[in-house]
């Protein structure tokens, strides 16, 4: 069906991919790129999102960027969608598919085809109101009031609760809204990700000395902050339509917009994206570890040449159907 290039954030999967484009080309062979970063899909979140460029876009065929306002919410189920649509206009074409991205979960509703729980959008919409009367995003009383909500989950779904970090409103969220809407379990929907089945997809990781991808971070967002990225969310923050829930959860933004629209100090705005970043990619880490089906890539030893040649190896076998 298609490879998948997977990582933590900084471990350098969109330059790889973009690579492996370009020398799949100089063959004469197609390969096309598949974004899987839930905060690309939105228009407008370029840098901070790390979104391949137009320049870039213009040059090799990228898919499943830009497909909704920020003011909208978008969800791993409209995701799977999406990439299956994708996934057969590449197959109709002859070409190949390389997913390139660090959204797990995404990933894992397109190599395992998960189905996932209804919505309640009452119960939801009464989640989110108790949790911004508790105060403006980003500071002490919305935490207290994102802690209150992990506390209920503990209590009616502690398996739930043990997966989603106290102060990850978006996941709260959501596990809340279907045990009181379903009257089941979050947890309880998800048994296959304990599973890990064959795929059709052929899974590559790219694996970085956690001190070095820290390091790449730190570098990364000094460049977003020389590029322009507070500009973007200035810009952002004063769209009349606002921003969606899950839109503001993105790494980078949520800070800045703390700086933009509360005060919070821009220097301790900055340390806290960088903190945050660091801890999801450790998270994004021990995800991806748990995949037997994995095929990691040493790139700080053998170096990224030597990464570019695995992948189009893997693509070639997945065209000839040598790969199963």
């Amino acid at each position: 069906m298609a490879v998948a290039l997977v990582g933590p954030t900084a471990s350098g999967k969109s330059a790889i991919a973009l690579a492996v484009a370009r020398s799949a080309r100089s063959r004469g062979t197609d390969v096309e790129l598949v974004s899987v970063d839930s905060m690309a899909v939105y228009r407008g979140m370029d840098l901070g999102t790390a979104k391949p460029t137009p320049e870039v876009r213009a040059e090799v065929p990228y898919h499943l960027v830009d497909l909704v306002d920020p003011g909208e919410e978008y969800t791993v189920t409209r995701f799977q969608h999406d990439a299956r649509q994708a996934l057969a206009g590449i197959g109709s074409r002859g070409h190949r598919a390389l997913l390139v991205g660090g959204t797990g979960l995404y990933l894992r509703s397109v190599t395992d085809d998960l189905a996932f729980p209804g919505r309640y959008p009452e119960v939801a919409a009464e989640l989110v109101a108790g949790l911004e009367a508790s105060g403006p995003a980003g500071t002490p009383e919305r935490l207290v009031g994102c802690q209150a909500l992990h506390t209920r989950l503990v209590e009616l779904d502690p398996v739930a609760a043990s997966r989603i970090e106290s102060g990850n409103e978006r996941r709260l969220v959501r596990a809340l809204e279907v045990t009181l809407g379903s009257g089941r379990t979050f947890s309880s929907f998800g048994p296959g990700l304990e599973r890990y089945p064959e795929s059709r997809v052929t899974l590559v990781g790219l694996r970085r000395d956690p001190e070095v991808v820290d390091r790449r971070i730190g570098e990364r967002f000094v460049r977003l902050m020389d590029d322009g990225f507070l500009d973007e969310v200035r810009t952002l923050a004063s769209r009349p339509e606002g921003l969606s829930r899950t839109a503001r959860q993105a790494l980078g933004y949520r800070e800045l917009l703390s700086h933009v629209e509360d005060g919070v100090p821009l220097d301790d705005a900055v340390g806290e994206a960088v903190r945050r970043t660091r801890a999801f990619a450790r998270r994004q880490r021990a995800w991806f570890r748990r995949d037997p089906r994995i095929e990691w890539l040493d790139t700080d030893a053998d170096g990224e040449d030597h990464a570019v040649a695995v992948v189009l190896a893997r693509l070639d076998s997945y065209a000839t159907g040598s790969n199963g």
